[in-house]
């Protein structure tokens, strides 16, 4: 019996050393659409992006076919002449797959593997499999699995296709294919219900986690994928992450101390990239790790100011920010790696800056620009400390002692009918004092 298809990895190749050059060769299948940064934008390669996307999947591109269209073509992708420029192509370069960069249906892939007789994987299969192959925690590992499945379901009937070809008439045709097909649904479904129990038990103890931080004031690093999000992280913490300048290679969130001069924790975290035209499978599997953004204070949005699609990297993240739940968080924008930008570059990027309220030149290779970046973070930071001032009755010194644990006390002064104190919270301290008071029976006074 044929090994079931969601056990095998989408791409069998393992990435290569540098310098390999046994890798699968592909042929790359473009639509280019109305809105593609290619079509505007000379200076950008229409493949460039899943070019790197096959390189970071240890795929080698030999070729390229493109084809401008106002949409794709809703049974083959592309028209038929450009498919048989395509499997001409394959062919005189010995390519073993063909790339579509565009997430397509089963019908449009199933139709393009029989005009060109190889193995079709579209953008999103590729993106799921960079992530299956960076997946280093448990949790990035069960989320890449279910996006997989579910990507998978809709795809068994093509995945089984070659077993319906068997001859003979109506009576009896219930073969192996179909019940194979059907064996394979019941237990994609199966693995698909076990994965999200999984999931769901791990979000409740990142839950129980992020209500243990409520006292800490929480920043996420948020960008599109290769922006420089952990090198970031390392030069504002100094913590040792890892960092590799290829696409995706940060999925699991990691959390580090800010040591910032303020009388709270500081945790900053860096956060999985985004990507134009990101699966939706894959945003919706990262739901517990991109929590860490929505749960955050203050966003810290990480741009490529070299990239030559800048403009297109930030949109498709405010897009998938949006998706989260993040519109209306706090947000500084840092335009990232300073050094690699061209002087026919600088015009454009001063426009850019101009737009946003609030946003830095910096290169966290270098340290260029961080400090103005940290400058505006700890008067953002001393904002949240809120302040207020209490009296209360001398027969509670409980809780005249309980403030002390729970703020600065910046005066206390005992008086004939009381005592006053005035004392600074950390973040969403100020909250449980008052709530304390009220359980006491008294009432808050006017606080500053």
């Amino acid at each position: 019996m044929a090994k079931q298809s969601f056990d095998l990895p989408l791409l069998a190749t393992p990435r290569p050393s540098d310098g390999d050059d046994r890798r699968e060769v592909a042929v790359v299948l473009k639509a280019l659409m109305p809105g593609d940064p290619s079509l505007n934008l000379s200076s950008v390669d229409p493949v460039g992006e899943i070019k790197a996307l096959a390189d970071t999947a240890g795929v080698r591109v030999a070729g390229v076919v493109l084809q401008k269209r106002n949409r794709p073509h809703p049974g083959t992708y592309v028209g038929k002449g450009k498919l048989e420029e395509l499997s001409q192509l394959a062919v005189k370069l010995e390519a073993q797959l063909i790339i579509v960069d565009d997430p397509i249906s089963p019908g449009q892939g199933r139709n393009i593997e029989e005009r060109v007789e190889l193995r079709v994987v579209d953008r999103a299969e590729l993106i799921m499999d960079i992530f299956a192959r960076n997946a280093r925690s448990h949790q990035a590992k069960l989320q890449v699995e279910l996006a997989q499945l579910q990507y998978s379901q809709s795809r068994l009937t093509r995945m089984w296709t070659h077993l319906s070809r068997m001859e003979g008439g109506a009576v009896g045709t219930r073969g192996p294919g179909e019940t194979q097909l059907e064996t394979d649904r019941r237990i994609v479904h199966r693995k698909i219900s076990i994965l999200k129990k999984r999931l769901a038990g791990i979000e409740k103890q990142a839950q129980t986690q992020h209500k243990s931080r409520e006292g800490s004031f929480r920043i996420a690093l948020v960008g599109y994928t290769n922006a420089g999000k952990s090198t970031m992280l390392k030069r504002l913490t100094g913590s040792d992450v890892l960092i590799e300048d290829r696409l995706f290679s940060t999925l699991d969130t990691s959390t580090r101390n800010w040591a910032l001069d303020v009388p709270f924790d500081v945790l900053l975290s860096d956060t999985v990239g985004f990507i134009r035209k990101l699966p939706h499978g894959l945003v919706a599997s990262f739901h517990a790790t991109l929590m860490e953004a929505r749960e955050a204070d203050l966003l810290i949005h990480v741009v490529d100011a070299s990239s030559p699609t800048i403009e297109f990297d930030m949109e498709s993240v405010e897009r998938t920010l949006s998706r989260i739940g993040c519109d209306e968080h706090s947000k500084l924008v840092v335009f990232n790696k300073l050094d690699r930008v061209h002087e026919d570059q600088q015009f454009g990027l001063r426009h850019l800056m101009a737009k946003q309220e609030h946003s830095f030149m910096v290169s966290a290779t270098d340290g260029t620009g961080i400090d103005l970046v940290v400058e505006r973070v700890l008067s953002i930071a001393h904002e949240r400390q809120q302040s207020g001032s209490y009296k209360l009755p001398h027969s509670r010194s409980d809780l005249a002692a309980k403030l002390h644990s729970m703020a600065a006390v910046d005066h206390e002064e005992y008086l004939e009918d009381g005592i006053v104190i005035e004392a600074r919270f950390d973040p969403g301290q100020k909250a449980r004092w008052e709530h304390l008071l009220m359980k006491a029976g008294l009432l808050p006074p006017a606080t500053d």
